[in-house]
């Protein structure tokens, strides 16, 4: 232990023996029985992955919401325990959305062509010229076209990575591209099922810009044409020999091809979904530290089914929740803080950090209050019994004093050295609660070979481990109750 840590724990000695009463009936509370009770109800298969959203994710914020009653914490959320949160489902009208040539052919949606949204948030239409740019395989530079501005870019041999060939035909001002499927069949294959996806729509986060947004916040399209299609729309083009067959012509890279190719999407309706992060206020004892509050957060959703297999979510992240509501059984044994706690159970964390993105764009805790710091643990009970991972860890720019605290704190709970997760510092919830401008902090055990697996059960989980963690992370929560925090 470095000699500043030393000093600074020593400084805490007083107030830490004052709590001490309080702290030691909080680590009793904390129970392997318990947890191993809430788990195997949070990751049962009639909980059927707890989707965002889906009847079974409401009912597991309910079971959370009725151990905050019991134990006594206040209302955290807009309604009672509930922040509720809008999301927004946009169906694609498949009769409406289609793409044609002037004077030629038109080409029907899933049957010649496909586009990768599962959703049309607005209606969309745009006509314009098509230029062959050649395949993508030799050359994907676009320097040396000419005409490229407000035109429709044509490339053969697309492959599944176009995300950079997308960006540099939008900056060069391209309408879109049209993407040639390499062998006749490929795309059906690869678009498999995606038009009856379009047309049950998909639920995003409401924004003002769509994924893959262009200019003026446009969208910027990019079509995937069958072999036939590209023929048809081919043989409409004047420079086309006449009676060239489907493989009889193939143009020069740069050539206008001189026909003006329109798509058009179309909207079938939107609806609002309301989503809920489950939100327990534990106000703390002193008149002036309680309206400081260190916010425990940890996502109770998961992935939902997949061709009717359930993907339980035990570890990830039944964990996260049964320990959160193992932090709540400690907070009722320990009693008041002098600092006030939120916890929040967040939703739609698989599918975005929604929940937690929902909660920090628009704040809400009691009046007078302020977020100081966030805690989040997200899968923390599998892999090696000794194994527990954290970040910033000290060699991140963001280490800070909570950190300092876990890591003298988890030597008492069996995890010798914490591991570091700098990578994972922007991959859950934390990266949210970050954007306060409060320090943050991310606890977690790693990935397995059951993540995001139907593997990923009950059975398998230590909830001794996730016990040890939870009472590392009361610990930590007991030496953040001295009047200052300088992190």
């Amino acid at each position: 232990m470095n000699s500043a840590l030393r000093s600074a724990l020593l400084l805490l000695a007083a107030p830490a023996a004052a709590l001490a009463q309080s702290l030691e009936p909080a680590l009793e509370a904390v129970k392997t029985e318990n947890v191993k009770a809430d788990i195997h109800f949070i990751a049962s298969d009639e909980m059927r992955g707890r989707d965002t959203p889906s009847a079974e994710i409401r009912i597991a914020a309910r079971f959370i919401q009725a151990r905050l009653m019991r134990l006594g914490f206040e209302e955290g959320g807009h309604k009672g325990y509930f922040y509720e949160y809008p999301l927004t489902n946009s169906a694609v009208d498949l009769a409406g959305s289609v793409a044609s040539i002037e004077g030629g052919p038109s080409f029907e949606l899933g049957v010649d062509y496909w586009f990768r949204a599962r959703s049309v948030s607005e209606d969309f239409s745009r006509s314009a010229s098509v230029i062959f740019a050649g395949s993508t395989g030799e050359n994907r530079d676009l320097s040396d076209l000419e005409g490229v501005e407000g035109a429709w870019l044509a490339f053969e041999d697309a492959g599944r990575s176009t995300g950079r060939l997308r960006r540099d035909a939008d900056r060069a001002g391209a309408a879109g591209l049209v993407l040639i499927e390499p062998k006749a069949g490929e795309y059906s294959l690869r678009f498999e099922g995606n038009v009856e996806r379009m047309a049950k729509g998909a639920v995003s986060y409401p924004t003002s810009r769509e994924r893959g947004p262009s200019r003026d916040n446009e969208l910027f399209p990019v079509l995937y044409l069958t072999e036939g299609a590209w023929a048809g729309l081919c043989q409409a083009s004047p420079s086309c020999p006449e009676g060239a067959g489907t493989e009889g012509w193939q143009p020069e890279r740069g050539l206008n091809l001189e026909v003006s190719l329109t798509e058009t999407r179309k909207r079938a309706g939107e609806d609002t979904i309301i989503m809920e992060n489950v939100c327990g206020f534990w106000p703390g004892s002193d008149p002036e530290l309680s309206k400081d509050v260190i916010i425990v957060s940890a996502h109770y959703d998961h992935v939902g089914t997949r061709d009717g297999e359930v993907y339980n979510g035990a570890d990830d992240n039944g964990s996260g929740t049964a320990g959160m509501l193992a932090v709540a059984e400690a907070l009722h044994a320990y009693g008041p803080m002098r600092r006030s706690v939120m916890l929040i159970w967040v939703s739609g964390e698989e599918k975005g950090l929604w929940g937690s993105r929902a909660w920090s764009d628009k704040p809400h805790l009691p009046e007078g209050c302020r977020p100081v710091a966030n805690l989040n643990i997200d899968m923390i009970g599998r892999n090696e019994p000794d194994k527990l991972m954290i970040t910033p860890s000290s060699k991140h720019e963001k280490y800070n004093g909570m950190v300092r605290f876990m890591e003298e704190f988890a030597k008492l709970e069996g995890f010798p050295e914490l591991q570091s997760a700098d990578a994972y510092y922007h991959r859950s919830d934390q990266a949210m609660f970050e954007r306060l401008g409060i320090p943050v902090a991310f606890l977690f055990t790693d990935i397995h070979e059951d993540y995001h697996q139907p593997g990923d059960t009950v059975d398998k989980v230590d909830c001794d481990k996730i016990c040890r963690v939870v009472r590392t992370v009361v610990r930590m929560l007991d030496a953040m109750q001295t009047d200052s925090l300088d992190f």
